[in-house]
Formats: C-alpha cells, sequence, structure tokens
C-alpha cells in the first residue's frame, strides 16, 4: 500500500513510545524496514558507535517521490490502514513512527529510487526538500549526529565501544532471523562484518561459531498452527550469562517471559540453576495469535491463547533434549580411507601428493559384541530376597544381574555391523571411575556413577508419574495471604485438587491446607504453597510440584547409584551402556554435567598425528 496517514482513532489504538533510546535503536529501526522493502542485501556504515553516522542502504523497492515527504510524518506507513490490519501484522514495523522520531532528534535524509522510476530523489529532514539524486536502486538512510539538539539524552549514552556493541548486537539479532539477506557492517571505515546470503545452518555458524552447533540439538515441532525450529544447545555448552538466547516470533526477536519460562522448565531437569542454556529459536503461528502492539520496541507480544503456546514451546523442546545423543553416533562413518595419490596433480596445483603411512586394520568388534550376547542369553535379574537393595532400586544396580546356573547355550553372535549400538561395548574400567568402550566411530569415555546416577533419576520418575499419592495433615497449616494469592487459590481450586493439595479460606487473609502431596510431606507447607500459587498467577502452566518432586527424587538416584572406586564385570559395563542407550536424557547427569564423551578415529589420528 502506499504511504498515507493513519487516521485519528486508529493512532490512539497504537501505543506510541520513546523508540530513540540511543544508536542501536535507530539501527533496529531502520533495518527493520529494509528487510519490510524486499531487500536481498543491506549494507551498514557506522561512525563513533553510531553517534556521529548511521547509514543504511538496501536494495528494496524503494519510496516514490511523491510519498518520501510523508514518510517523515508521525503514523504515516504502508502496512497497516485499518485495525484488522493491526491485528494481523505480518511486517517488522509497522507503526509509523519510527522516522518522524529519529528525524527530531539528527540531521536526517533519505534517498531513495522508487522501482521504475528515472532516478532517485533526496529529502532532508531539516528542511523537508526534494531534490533529485543518484542512486541505482534502493534507499540509503542516513542519521547524523543524533541528539545534536538534546545534549541532556546525548549526556546519557556510554562509550564508543560501548554504543558499537549494542548496535552489533542488534545487527546480529536481525541476521540470525534473516539469513536470506546478504548484510555488512562496517564501523569507523572498517568492515567488522561480512554476512553473505546462506542458509539458516550456515548463518547461524557463522554468527555463534562451529562450538554452538556441535553441541546444540536441532529443534523441529509443530502442533497445528505452531510451529518451532532451530537449535538448543545441550547442558555442556551452557553459559553463565543470557548472551546467547536469541528466540524469534514470526521471525521478530522477543524477549518474552512466558517464553523464556517454557524454555527454563524445559532445562530444568538437566541443567544446572545457576548456568543459562544457548539457542536461537524460531516460533511460527498466525499473526492473530500474537499481538505485537504492547512495547515501543516491539520487543515484547502477548500471545491470545498463552497456554498452549507455554506447553508446546515446553514439551517441544523437553522432547529434544530428552533424546540421547548416542543415537547419533550410530550414523557416523568409519573413519574414510585415505585417497590413492594421483600420478599426476592438476595444473596449477600446488598441493604436495599424499602417502599414506602403513596403517593397522581396525579393531574387530566381534568378540566384544560375543561376549555381550553370550552374557545377556543367559542373565536374568536375582531374586528380591537375594538383594540387600531396596525394591525401589532393586531393578536398577549393575550387581542385580547375575549369570543363571544351567542356562542353554548362547546363539551364535550375529556380525557387528548388523548390530553394533551407538555406544558399543565395554573393554575396561579405569581407576574404578570411567568405563571405556569401543563403537563402530572410535572410543566412548563414560562417567559410570553419573550415567547410572540419570538412569535412577529417570526410573523413579517414570515410577511416580500420575496420580499423586496424598498425605492428609494431622493439623491443617494456617498461613496468611494477600488479596492474589487468595483469589488464585479460588480460581485454581481444582488444579490444586489434582495435584493432591486440599486448600480452603481460613479467614479474610488466610488459607489453610489440609493436605499435600504424599511425596512432599516433609516440605515447609507455607513457602511450597506460596511459590505454587505465584507460579500459577504470572503462567498458565506450572511446574513448581513437578520441580519439589524431582529435587527429591535426583537426591534419591544420587545416592542409589553405583559409586566410584567400584569395580565393574565387563557384562555389568555392557548393561550399563545398554541402560543409557533406552534413557531420556542419559546426556547429562542430574546436576547438568556430561556422563560420556566420544573420541571418533579421526580424533584420535589428529592427536597422535598420524597421517601427517
Amino acid at each position: 500500500m502506499p504511504i498515507h496517514l493513519l487516521p485519528d482513532h486508529l493512532t490512539n489504538q497504537i501505543a506510541a513510545g520513546e523508540v530513540v533510546e540511543r544508536p542501536a535503536s535507530v539501527l533496529k529501526e531502520v533495518l527493520e524496514n529494509a528487510m519490510d522493502a524486499g531487500s536481498t542485501a543491506v549494507e551498514v556504515q557506522l561512525e563513533q558507535g553510531g553517534v556521529r553516522r548511521i547509514r543504511v542502504a538496501d536494495d528494496g523497492c524503494g519510496i516514490p517521490k511523491d510519498e518520501l515527504p510523508l514518510a517523515l510524518e508521525r503514523h504515516a506507513t504502508s502496512k497497516i490502514a485499518s485495525l484488522d490490519d493491526l491485528e494481523h501484522v505480518g511486517t517488522m514495523g509497522f507503526r509509523g513512527e519510527a522516522l518522524a522520531a529519529i528525524a527530531a532528534v539528527s540531521r536526517m535524509s533519505i534517498t531513495s529510487r522508487f522501482d521504475g522510476a528515472p532516478h532517485a530523489w533526496r529529502i532532508d529532514a531539516d528542511p523537508r526538500e526534494l531534490s533529485p539524486a543518484a542512486l541505482n536502486h534502493g534507499t540509503v538512510v542516513d542519521v547524523a549526529d543524533l541528539y545534536f539538539n538534546t545534549p541532556a539524552r546525548r549526556k546519557f549514552l556510554k562509550s564508543e565501544g560501548t554504543e558499537f556493541a549494542h548496535c552489533d548486537d542488534v545487527f546480529r539479532r536481525l541476521a540470525l532471523a534473516r539469513p536470506d539477506v546478504a548484510l555488512q557492517l562496517s564501523h569507523n571505515g572498517r568492515v567488522s562484518l561480512r554476512l553473505p546470503s546462506s542458509r539458516r545452518e550456515a548463518r547461524v555458524r557463522a554468527l555463534l561459531g562451529d562450538d554452538f552447533l556441535n553441541a546444540a540439538r536441532l529443534v523441529e515441532a509443530d502442533a497445528g498452527p505452531l510451529r518451532l525450529t532451530g537449535y538448543a544447545s545441550l547442558p555442556a555448552y551452557s553459559r553463565s550469562s543470557r548472551d546467547a538466547q536469541f528466540f524469534y516470533v514470526n521471525g521478530r526477536f522477543v524477549r518474552d517471559k512466558l517464553l523464556t519460562h517454557a524454555i527454563r522448565e524445559a532445562y530444568a531437569d538437566i541443567l544446572h540453576g545457576s548456568r543459562h542454556p544457548a539457542y536461537v529459536l524460531f516460533l511460527e503461528l498466525d499473526p492473530y495469535g500474537v499481538d505485537v502492539n504492547v512495547h515501543p520496541a516491539k520487543i515484547e507480544v502477548r500471545f491470545r491463547d498463552s497456554r498452549a503456546v507455554h506447553q508446546f514451546v515446553y514439551h517441544a523442546l523437553k522432547r529434544t533434549l530428552a533424546a540421547s545423543g548416542a543415537g547419533g553416533l550410530a550414523d557416523e562413518a568409519i573413519r574414510p580411507e585415505p585417497a590413492a595419490p594421483t600420478a599426476e596433480a592438476p595444473p596449477g596445483s600446488r598441493q604436495a601428493p599424499y602417502f599414506p603411512p602403513p596403517q593397522q586394520g581396525r579393531l574387530a568388534m566381534e568378540p566384544a559384541s560375543r561376549a555381550y550376547f553370550d552374557f545377556a542369553a543367559s542373565a536374568r535379574p536375582e531374586p528380591a530376597a537375594a538383594t540387600a537393595t531396596t525394591p525401589l532400586a532393586a531393578g536398577f544396580t549393575p550387581t542385580a544381574f547375575a549369570p543363571r546356573a544351567g542356562a542353554p547355550a548362547p546363539a551364535p553372535a550375529m556380525p557387528a555391523s548388523d548390530l553394533a549400538p551407538p555406544l558399543g561395548y565395554a573393554l575396561a574400567q579405569l581407576h574404578g571411575v570411567y568405563i571405556l568402550a569401543q563403537n563402530e566411530a572410535g572410543l566412548i569415555l563414560v562417567d559410570m556413577h553419573a550415567a547410572h546416577e540419570r538412569i535412577l533419576y529417570e526410573r523413579l520418575k517414570t515410577l511416580l508419574d500420575g496420580t499423586p499419592g496424598v498425605q492428609r495433615l494431622l493439623i491443617p497449616a494456617v498461613f496468611g495471604v494477600g488479596a492474589k494469592d487468595m483469589a488464585t487459590a479460588e480460581e485454581h481450586a481444582e488444579l490444586l485438587e489434582r495435584m493432591g493439595f486440599e486448600i480452603a479460606p481460613a479467614g479474610p487473609a488466610e488459607l489453610a491446607v489440609r493436605s499435600v502431596p504424599a511425596l512432599l510431606a516433609a516440605a515447609p507447607v507455607g513457602e511450597l504453597v506460596r511459590s505454587l500459587l505465584a507460579e500459577l498467577r504470572d503462567y498458565p502452566a506450572t511446574e513448581v510440584i513437578t520441580a519439589r518432586r524431582n529435587e527429591l527424587l535426583a537426591t534419591m538416584a544420587c545416592h542409589g547409584a553405583v559409586r566410584a572406586n567400584r569395580s565393574l564385570t565387563l557384562p555389568e559395563m555392557n548393561a550399563l551402556l545398554r541402560e543409557m542407550e533406552a534413557t531420556e536424557r542419559a546426556d547429562q547427569c542430574n546436576h547438568g554435567r556430561p556422563t560420556w564423551t566420544a573420541l571418533t578415529m579421526a580424533d584420535l589420528d589428529k592427536l597422535f598425528l598420524r597421517g601427517r
């Protein structure tokens, strides 16, 4: 649509705000306009951190001559025309305030050539006069001397390096959202970042590095109108800050407490509380289902069905992180044999011919495979009366496996290539702490205590899932609450009862708790219920009870897991490996530490300089 003035009733429906907080705010607004114009290449030039100059050149559709003066008016936009358009916003910008606000505090000019126009036109914010200009195509927005007419605001700006860092953050956020657009960032005449048009994976690799991608899981989930894609890191790549967290809703970078809560809950079972995950996630849904007009900088959103979005993101991430990383090892090929040297190098090639050194053939998998299958064919759990472990943990300890006397002869082992599991077969135990195993790709190192702790923990959760046992209190716990907590308890009474809580008003500002989940009977009732009500009030779904229960189960699993310096037999070690492959989240222990790592033959060759 052409740029036009919005009617008064619509401008009142759009909450205007201060959009020019610092140079990075200017860069964000202008870059978003460039993306909305259908650009395929954008070049950004900054001087003195953006305070002296911000110049953004794109190859988009351009602005017609007659609409250039209108583009500088407040609430003038080409992206919405009615309230219905506002409820279905699909563009990055829509308020029609950015250019007018920027023009009010800087010396700004716009040069643009509309598609099909004989030449470009230029307009200065002050005075607003049109003049012919030279430009091949697209638009150039030049913002100079930010806050030159508002010295008080300029005093609050930070150093040049700090302001450039903020601009760089904005640039990277938008670059992650639009890998199809080639982008270049320069500062004080020096190119800082050049990103060609590419696929999403290549753009993520260019901006976050190989370390992130190597430690990340691919996220792909669909549920009706909702779709979540991107990458989420494993706990081994966790950070001490939130500097590597990027979440996009319909291509717009947002910081939303609902989404942050869903992600934190998905990581709660595998990540230490003081660490933060790294992720690049893209949520797509019908624009009608999200309100982007709730924050002046458009960095916050509100969902119409917040509970559905929260649960979708939570379960999608939880399923992705729950899958065992050992499955990926099955797809790794054994190190390829070096190609034979060619008799004649290609013309112009300076590469020296490669002569592979003599190499021993790879160690066969059959002996370990046969030993394991022989053991598995004649093994069964010990009778309950013959073990000293508790009934709950009897099936989990490695000592619960013992050969049965008089067992039939085992069947011949199948070829390893058909049955080789991802974590391979145990070779030995190192200092009573680590298990060394061999798989098709190379060497596997397992922390046996951490691995067994995770197995026990997941088994305990499985046993206790379902309707919780309820412990009635001999004397009801009475404590004071505010009006919000009282209203929340009444509103969610049915949900609280399903969780195992019987809560009723005991006065105008008091609640009485008559029963709690049996597993949490020893927990401080008042503190537990207050945190639960606060969670229910702020979020449509809560995991407080599950989190408290899991804390207790994690402690039980830690005490029940096999200890260091415990000598295991090969069959016991192999049994542990098989349990790991069948257990969710087996890559990390209950404290977020990795339980195993792999060294491929290529890694080992590199370590020992083989082939060089």
